[in-house]
């Protein structure tokens, strides 16, 4: 029989792991701080018994015997502070190597995720999960556990001493309470509760993930005037968490009120009782002294009663916070194999590969590509918008699996090989480059953290970056981003070729590596390129066709198809695609704006 998988707060236990030791000697200290803490209910109990007992003749009363029992009700006070301290402390430590356990392993399983995760799940959503719902769980472990150890210990505790002292005052005091949190779990519990809450935190997701697109999008908001309103995304969003969090508090605030009724008003439900009992018997003065004590006790556990009803929202946040680090944690990471193959050589071959980004069944992109990259030579993939050249790029470091066929490096199926080693064999320069909010250094380190520093400004001098560098306030050290300076388009596409020289691995792949650079400087970049392409197998997605002219092999592609394949030359006489694109290219460099002639066709 197979064992269900835990959920909510089981599971938050099962992902603490070998922390479970701190929590446990927390809701041990937190557990003893409450007896200690009931102490002076004790003392205050058997001080007022003294003094009723000798009220006739006040000079009677045991006066070493009310200050014994004062200390000791100090002396409990005191130490129960102390162990709650402890309890509070210990799971402060557990709650932190908790968080950071967590956020480690959704890091690192995250990171092992295809990129088509990433295009169904926004980033908004998947931040909100890692930031805010991690953060509740620390929030909880830090702060709520030990309190919520100690408010059901104390509740327990005190119900037993009720009903040890009086059953019909007991009564009268728990029947109130738990009418209390029949209200609470009304309110709080069930389907419609539930569905509330995954509402709630839906909404949540989804104004983290439009306030982003909002944010990166600002400068087309502004150059056209617009406002949040005409964001309709991020607006929408936001007016739907306003109605829901009305419509929430309309749906729940009957319960609420009925609940914090009964807690407040404890006393009236025993004074009633107590005074008919009384009645019966007015010299009865161990009634009496039990009914002052009831009253004393009863405001005292409408506090631990408010908290725990407090918890229990709480929780119902935790659990589905759990189930959504979960929801991450269930989807399937790119398959390793157990004892990874290391290829004997470094060409690329296609055999028959078929790919689509919806996975069986979708829409294909890539429609039974074969073609081999040579060891040490230059490849350039060429083709219209949306044929499939980048997908073909992507797809050899494994950012998606291919449905069909088979992609190899020197024979090796890279299925075959794990993801580290596959990664040493490749330098990946994206034309859309990402560089890391830190300085430029460590950015061109992250090629090769062991690498030397002469070795990094060596890289640095090849990508032809080293001279702006050196230009900038604080050189290599300058920080990047928010803080920092904002490069060109051009200086962060230099900085990433700097990063792939410095890495030096056997496979090279550039993804118009050249895109952002200005004229003057796109000679001294071809010639850096020309230099770490030396003795490496090379693929290029090309849109400057001047670029890859001397490429050994030219692959055509359109629609998803190998439409041609060649050198520069052969390709040209043969006429086809290529030719197209080559003469649309041309005149390019001969296209000009005349004004002037556009206006006098304008006032013809």
């Amino acid at each position: 029989m197979s064992n269900k998988p835990k959920k909510g707060i089981p599971r938050l236990l099962e992902l603490a792991g070998e922390k479970r030791t701190l929590l446990v000697w927390s809701g041990i200290s937190s557990t003893a701080s409450v007896f200690l803490m009931l102490v002076p209910y004790v003392s205050v109990y058997f001080v007022m018994a003294e003094l009723l007992k000798h009220a006739s003749d006040i000079s009677a009363v045991d006066a070493a015997f009310i200050i014994r029992w004062a200390v000791w009700g100090a002396a409990g006070m005191a130490l129960g502070y102390v162990l709650m301290y402890i309890g509070g402390m210990c799971s402060h430590v557990a709650a932190f190597r908790i968080l950071y356990g967590i956020r480690v392993k959704l890091s690192d399983h995250i990171g092992a995720l295809p990129l088509g995760y990433f295009n169904k799940h926004a980033t908004g959503k998947i931040k909100k999960v890692i930031e805010h719902d991690v953060e509740k769980i620390e929030l909880f472990i830090a702060h709520q556990f030990p309190d919520l150890i100690n408010t059901a210990v104390m509740i327990a505790a005190i119900t037993v001493t009720m009903f040890s002292l009086d059953m019909w005052l007991a009564l009268a005091c728990v029947i109130p309470i738990l009418i209390g949190f029949a209200c609470q779990y009304s309110m709080m519990a069930g389907s419609k509760a539930q569905a509330g809450l995954k509402e709630y935190f839906d909404a949540l997701e989804n104004i983290n993930a439009s306030s982003i697109q909002y944010v990166r999008g600002m400068p087309s908001i502004k150059i056209f005037g617009q406002t949040v309103r005409s964001f309709r995304k991020f607006y929408d969003d936001m007016l739907r968490y306003r109605d829901f969090s009305v419509k929430y508090t309309d749906s729940f605030q009957n319960g609420y009120v009925s609940f914090k009724v009964m807690m407040l008003s404890l006393a009236t439900f025993v004074l009633p009782v107590g005074l008919f009992f009384i009645s019966g018997d007015p010299d009865h003065m161990a009634f009496a002294v039990t009914l002052m004590f009831f009253l004393v006790l009863a405001p005292g556990i409408s506090t631990p009663i408010f908290k725990l009803g407090s918890f229990a929202s709480t929780l119902t946040v935790i659990v589905e916070g759990v189930n959504r680090m979960d929801q991450i944690f269930q989807e399937q990471a790119i398959v390793e194999p157990e004892s990874g193959q290391k290829p004997s050589a470094y060409d690329i071959g296609f055999r028959e590969v078929s790919f689509s980004y919806g996975g069986e069944g979708g829409a294909e992109v890539l429609k039974g590509i074969s073609f081999t990259a040579p060891q040490g030579q230059i490849t350039a993939l060429v083709g219209p918008s949306g044929s499939g050249k980048s997908t073909i790029a992507q797809l050899i470091p494994r950012f998606w699996d291919v449905q069909k066929g088979g992609i190899t490096i020197g024979g090796t199926d890279i299925r075959d090989m794990r993801s580290n080693e596959l990664m040493e064999c490749l330098s990946f320069v994206f034309q859309d480059t990402f560089l890391f909010s830190d300085t430029l250094y460590n950015n061109i380190l992250a090629g090769r953290p062991t690498a030397a520093k002469e070795e990094v400004y060596a890289a640095a001098r090849a990508a032809q970056c080293h001279e702006f560098i050196e230009r900038l306030p604080k050189g290599y050290d300058t920080l990047i981003g928010e803080g920092g300076v904002y490069l060109s388009g051009g200086e962060e596409q230099r900085v990433s070729v700097a990063r792939a020289i410095l890495k030096n691995s056997p496979i090279l792949i550039l993804d118009e590596a050249t895109a952002y650079a200005d004229p003057e400087n796109e000679y001294q970049m071809q010639l850096a390129l020309r230099e770490l392409v030396k003795g490496k197998t090379v693929l290029i997605i090309a849109h400057r066709l001047t670029t890859i002219c001397e490429a050994d092999q030219i692959i055509v592609l359109k629609e998803g198809q190998i439409d041609d394949r060649g050198t520069h030359d052969e390709l040209i006489a043969r006429g086809g695609l290529y030719q197209k694109m080559w003469d649309a290219h041309t005149a390019t460099a001969c296209w000009e704006m005349d004004l002037r002639r556009e206006e006098e066709a304008l006032e013809r």
